[in-house]
């Protein structure tokens, strides 16, 4: 368990600007990191060249780069990780789907092994960030939930407190969001067939 009162005020400091808290608080979050990378490559194809250290690492240089963010707490931190880790995958995606002239793209499943397996075959990855970009626009706290249940890994209860909605809020918005994906990414297989 995270020291949380330590990771809240480290967080502060590194929000204002303080890089030496963000070395400081490495250590406190990286094996929750390490976790949420480890599930978000679990969805991917199976001789993906990213592994779980090498996304947290990569989130971490890029969390080191830029602007240091403003963080509430540690479920806010997390969210912010997810959204990275995220970006760093489609841009991975782009980066290979380029090097092979348009070859099979990366293919990521949007489930949870019970929770989509119903909804057919894992996603090509750049499609489901497009699908997920245009459902933003649509609805910002659905494709918000999707993000933190899916690629970051948070429980209904942290993606409830962390955009401070209710547990049901959290699961209609799931259910909603996913229904959403589910017909933008059928629609794009039907076109690509």
């Amino acid at each position: 368990m995270l020291a949380t009162h330590e990771v809240t005020k480290l967080l502060g400091r590194w929000g204002k600007g303080d890089r030496g808290a963000l070395a400081t608080l490495t250590p406190l979050v990286y094996t929750e990191l390490h976790r949420l990378a480890a599930r978000a490559l679990a969805r991917e194809r199976p001789d993906h060249t990213l592994q779980p250290t090498a996304l947290v690492h990569e989130a971490f240089l890029r969390l080191h780069g830029g602007r240091p963010a403003s963080c509430r707490d540690r479920v806010h931190f997390l969210t912010l990780a997810a959204r990275l880790m995220r970006r760093i995958l489609v841009d991975h995606a782009r980066s290979v789907k380029a090097a092979r002239r348009g070859a099979g793209a990366v293919r990521l499943s949007l489930d949870r092994a019970e929770e989509l397996a119903a909804y057919g075959p894992p996603a090509d990855l750049l499609a489901l960030d497009a699908a997920l970009s245009e459902l933003a626009v649509a609805d910002a706290r659905k494709a918000q939930v999707i993000e933190l249940r899916f690629f970051g890994g948070l429980s209904v209860e942290e993606t409830a407190s962390a955009l401070g909605v209710s547990v049901p809020t959290v699961i209609l918005d799931t259910r909603l969001g996913r229904a959403f994906l589910f017909s933008r990414l059928q629609v794009g297989r039907g076109r690509a067939s």
